[in-house]
Formats: C-alpha cells, structure tokens, sequence
C-alpha cells in the first residue's frame, strides 16, 4: 500500500485526528462493553439511555485525554512538532463530529457533541492543577520530593484528572463507595495513555514504565480525599 498524499500539514493534521477519533471511540467502545466495566456502572439497575449516556461520556474522556496527551508540556517531542501538535489537537473535536456528521447524525445533535466536548475539555484541563497539587501534597508527606517524582507527578497528571472526571460524571456526582469503578477506568485509561504517548514519543517508554507504578498511589490517594 502507499503512503497517503497530503497538500499540507493542515490536511495532514485533519487526516490523523479523523484517525486518533476514531481511536478514541473504539477504545471507549472496548470499556463500555468489559464485563467489570458493566457490573461496577450497574448496568442491570439502569436504561438503554442512561447506558447511551455513559457510553458518550467515555467518547468524551478518550477524545479530551488525547488533547491534553498532545498539548502536555512535558511530552517529549522535537519543539519544531509543537506547531504541528497544537493543530492536531484543535482537530480532534472536528474530527470526531465529522464522522457523526458522516454517520448521518441530525445538526442538532452534531451541535450537542461540539458543547459536550469543549465542555468536558475545560473542566477536565482545569481540574490539572488540583490534581498535580494533590499528588504534590501526598507524595512529599511520605518524602521529600525529587526530580524524578516531580516527573512522574507531571506524567500521569491529565489521565488522573480525566479518569476522576469521567468517574464523577457516569456516577451523576454520587462516587461515594464506587471507588472500584474508578479503578476499572483509570486503568483503561491509562493503558490508552500509555499507548499513544509511547507512539508520539517515538518508543521511548522508560520513564513512563517507571511511571506506571506512581498510578495505584491515584486510588489510594482518592480514598484519602474523600475520608478528610
């Protein structure tokens, strides 16, 4: 097979974030239907619209960590690829409501997804920095922090902040002793986050290997905010 042809990087960048999208909802397809998944999100006790509703919301944190994945300052990518990646990740958005758009879905519905997603976007880049100072504050209580730790910290930042988020919104604000529905999406998550930065980076994994260790402290650190 040959290699596509693209006129300029502008129709490059449309081209693969039509792909990440589509990434992002066979990735939150794959979830949704995991058995673990279903039990913990109780899926016997609810509807086929409050399953529906789940299931956009999924799409949404896949869709919105891959944004934060590209603009995150300590991927490690040649700085003349940041121009390129700042495009990419305006288009994620576009690129998955052109394909609802393509699957024949109605205008109003199309306008729906384009306020969930840049919704979802701020709320989740928002809650960054209180992630990051959370994991600042439990990490140097154990010991002082160093380089390294401040890395990893800097590392897992945007998939802790998504999967809280995304925790928070399927359980309508009512997280309390769902803690293992929480873990089933971290840990989906984070695979999704592990894999692609890896890709972005090149195959440079070691420090996100030593990084996956840092990501149980995550759900220990939840149960403790929540008995303060």
């Amino acid at each position: 097979m040959t290699e596509p042809q693209f006129e300029s990087l502008d129709q490059m960048a449309e081209a693969t974030a039509s792909a990440l999208s589509q990434a992002c909802a066979h990735s939150a397809f794959e979830l949704f239907q995991k058995a673990p998944f279903r039990q913990e999100a109780r899926f016997e006790k609810i509807n086929q619209v409050e399953q529906d509703r789940i299931f956009n919301e999924l799409v949404v944190a896949h869709l919105v960590l891959t944004m934060l994945l590209l603009e995150a300052p300590d991927l490690r990518v040649d700085p003349e690829f940041r121009g390129y990646l700042r495009n990419l990740n305006q288009q994620i958005p576009k690129g998955y409501v052109e394909q609802l758009r393509t699957l024949g879905l109605e205008a109003e519905y199309i306008k729906d997804w384009d306020k969930l997603i840049a919704l979802r976007y701020e709320e989740y880049a928002r809650d960054r920095h209180e992630v990051r100072a959370a994991a600042m504050e439990l990490d140097s209580a154990e010991k002082p922090l160093d380089l390294e730790d401040l890395s990893k910290i800097q590392l897992l930042v945007p998939v802790q902040a998504v999967a809280i988020g995304c925790h928070h919104h399927i359980c309508r604000g009512e997280t309390q002793r769902r803690d293992d529905l929480f873990k089933v999406i971290l840990e989906s998550l984070s695979q999704f986050y592990v894999q692609f930065r890896v890709r972005f980076e090149g195959g440079k994994i070691t420090p996100l290997t030593r990084a996956k260790v840092a990501l149980k402290k995550a759900i220990r650190r939840k149960k403790k905010k929540k008995k303060k």
